[in-house]
């Protein structure tokens, strides 16, 4: 383990396990439309794509209950060390 950190989960959630990063975007629009940064996708669930964010003015709101969407925000120091660590094929570790 190389570091841990709290995140705040979507509304879908991948099972807890080891996953590869099939993905990275340095910056894009999140589906909540918040600008986010430093985004790994790990899995898909049911056709949702999941992945790690960080929202660039650095908040982490609640997710609306009502859209089905798999961004999982963490902090922006938390996503810059995600950043440098979760390259194409990096392993990730899903736990609860």
């Amino acid at each position: 383990v190389q570091r841990t950190f709290e995140v705040t989960p979507s509304t879908v959630d991948p099972a807890p396990g080891t996953y590869a990063v099939t993905s990275r975007s340095n910056r894009v629009t999140g589906s909540d439309g918040i600008p986010v940064e430093h985004v790994v996708r790990f899995a898909s669930v049911d056709g949702v794509v999941i992945g790690f964010s960080a929202a660039v003015d650095g908040s982490m709101p609640e997710p609306d209950p009502d859209e089905r969407t798999g961004g999982i925000r963490e902090t922006r120091a938390d996503g810059d060390a995600m950043w440098r660590f979760a390259t194409i094929g990096q392993r990730v570790v899903v736990i609860r």
